[in-house]
């Protein structure tokens, strides 16, 4: 990958330190420093503005992401392609949906204000609910202006009018092709490659009319990049 053992593994504990940062806001900077390995804030803020030129205090006001995303552009190891797939009859389920527009290096300024409607509006919580991303566009080739992404969380009722923006939508019920991720969230491209490349076109189903979407069964804030959960879902006729 082009750099050391202990560089990649820095790498990762700030990775998550970030989320943290961004998205958990309670959780106090030298709380985020001892959980990503660092003996005091004040190396974890060197090692941090080092990396990322802000500092811990200036990245949760107002997080770089564009600047941020170049210091991940790692080439990723090569995994299983022979996945196990099956087939489940999804349930219909209604969804707080914020929708994102524009470059997919910016979609965490986005999670980050449905992170503040869900925490405000107590409509979807994190604990109860379940967390799904629809996926209209392939990022790797689409420009980044035409890019469309759904942040969603289940609800039990239309969600109402808000300064966020969320609306109301719905996952249809229907069959799906199903495979089961572990890990980073930026690695599933491959096995989302695989579902149309290679597995569609063997199995002979055919595409319903609605985009590939994702389960997010725990999230970065919780747990390890390594520890991340997440079902694919690719809707059939």
């Amino acid at each position: 990958m082009g750099i050391n053992v202990f560089r990649f593994i820095q790498l990762i504990r700030l990775k998550r330190a970030s989320y943290q940062l961004a998205f958990n806001l309670n959780q106090r900077i030298i709380d985020i420093a001892l959980d990503a390995g660092f003996e005091n804030p004040e190396s974890f803020t060197r090692a941090f503005k080092k990396t990322f030129v802000q500092t811990p205090s200036q990245f949760r006001k107002s997080p770089q992401w564009p600047a941020w995303h170049e210091k991940y552009q790692l080439p990723l190891a090569r995994g299983e392609t022979n996945m196990q797939v099956n087939i489940v009859n999804f349930n219909e389920t209604k969804v707080a949906v914020l929708e994102h527009r524009g470059p997919v290096q910016n979609l965490n300024d986005s999670v980050k204000i449905f992170i503040e409607w869900r925490r405000t509006s107590l409509l979807s919580p994190v604990k109860t609910s379940d967390t799904f991303g629809l996926a209209y566009d392939d990022p790797n080739t689409t420009a980044p202006d035409k890019f469309r992404f759904d942040i969603c969380g289940s609800v039990v009722a239309d969600v109402p009018d808000n300064p966020q923006g969320v609306i109301t939508k719905t996952i249809p019920a229907g069959p799906c092709a199903v495979t089961r991720h572990y890990g980073a969230h930026e690695a599933m491209g491959e096995k989302i490659y695989y579902l149309y490349g290679k597995w569609l076109p063997e199995s002979g189903a055919e595409l319903r009319d609605f985009p590939c979407f994702f389960h997010y069964l725990n999230l970065i804030t919780d747990v390890a990049e390594g520890e991340l959960i997440t079902d694919i879902y690719l809707p059939l006729k």
